[in-house]
């Protein structure tokens, strides 16, 4: 494929950069949006991004809750995300944990910091990867994101991030966009 076909993505994270970070969470009713989020997504993606949920949701291998209980609350976030105009491309879920149960105890090639969940979703959505950003709140996050040749950045929305993290460092997803935004326009 051609890249000038290929489109840019925004990957994110969601605990803890689309969604105040609790342990494990699974239930909708405690599901919250971290402020600023719908608006900042609809930008994005009213900007060209394809926006792409990529999450590590170990709770699945350790037996806290099922993959299918995690595509119901994707379900619901989508819905929440419909009113204000924002549509997610795709969500790519790494289920995995070494120490976890079966059939999801193992080392995986999708678990970030790998890259599996990135390029999978830049081969299924024909993405270009080097017009991508990969945005979360921990350094396993960014480091998919550079690994697969994204730009990256975190946000301090979520996980407490070293003083000394080698990637940019945002207020929140609410920034981050602005950041992407602007230099999008600045390179035109």
């Amino acid at each position: 494929m051609n890249a000038h076909k290929l489109r840019p993505a925004i990957f994110l994270d969601r605990d803890g950069t689309l969604n105040v970070e609790k342990n494990y969470l699974i239930r909708v009713e405690d599901f919250e949006f971290i402020p600023g989020v719908s608006q900042a997504l609809k930008h994005l993606q009213d900007a060209g991004f394809l926006l792409v949920v990529v999450t590590n949701q170990s709770g699945v291998a350790r037996g806290y809750y099922t993959l299918a209980a995690v595509e119901a609350l994707h379900g619901y976030l989508q819905a929440r995300l419909g009113p204000h105009g924002v549509q997610i491309s795709a969500f790519y879920v790494c289920p995995h944990y070494v120490g976890g149960q079966a059939p999801y105890a193992m080392d995986c090639s999708c678990r970030k910091p790998k890259t599996g969940l990135l390029l999978q979703a830049a081969a299924e959505l024909k993405l270009d990867l080097g017009r991508s950003f990969m945005i979360g709140d921990k350094l396993s996050d960014a480091q998919a994101g550079q690994a697969a040749g994204c730009r990256s950045l975190l946000v301090r929305s979520g996980h407490p991030l070293p003083p000394d993290a080698p990637f940019e460092v945002l207020a929140d997803l609410a920034a981050a966009a602005d950041k992407i935004l602007f230099s999008a326009s600045e390179s035109r």
